[in-house]
């Protein structure tokens, strides 16, 4: 059930904040600042479409996490208005983070879609930049948030490969 109390504008600030920033500013500005194309000619064809699946799964993923933080967690995506409880459903039974997996489809989408190589090394910096802050900061400070409930999980699930079967609570 919704919490009634997670308002449209705090969803909307948190969004504003962060993934639109990552997935819409930081790409606009690089394709206006310094287009440069990925391919030309003929290999174009399976570019676009592949860049638009990869963009709108990217999109609905995300959508998916978002509303699971609103009503699971009873918090938004941002540091500041974090979910107070840890949320363990949908694609979160796969992976610890889909969130970043649906922006990364959507910057990737997004190279592919515009035929843009800023675009894709933006991909790159974002994924690493990513798999560098996850173990380093955001994973010990879900620990110390939700303590065993938190290292049982990150025990079961994998950061950025999801695992095939969905993981239960009590499966350990």
């Amino acid at each position: 059930m919704p919490d009634s109390s997670i308002s449209l504008w705090r969803q909307l600030k948190a969004a504003a904040a962060l993934p639109l920033v990552a997935v819409v500013l930081v790409p606009a500005l690089l394709m206006w600042l310094a287009p440069a194309p990925l391919a030309s000619g003929g290999r174009l064809w399976i570019l676009r479409p592949l860049g638009a699946l990869l963009a709108l799964a990217g999109l609905a993923l995300g959508a998916w996490t978002v509303m699971l933080f609103r009503d699971m967690g009873r918090g938004t995506l941002a540091p500041w208005d974090a979910p107070r409880c840890l949320v363990v459903q949908g694609p979160y039974r796969h992976l610890r983070n889909p969130m970043i997996s649906g922006a990364m489809g959507i910057i990737l989408g997004e190279a592919l879609l515009f035929n843009s190589l800023p675009v894709l090394i933006w991909f790159c910096v974002f994924a690493v930049v990513n798999a560098v802050y996850m173990p380093l900061w955001e994973e010990p400070g879900l620990a110390r948030r939700f303590g065993e409930d938190y290292r049982i999980y990150q025990a079961n699930v994998p950061g950025w490969l999801p695992r095939l079967r969905p993981w239960r609570p009590g499966e350990e």
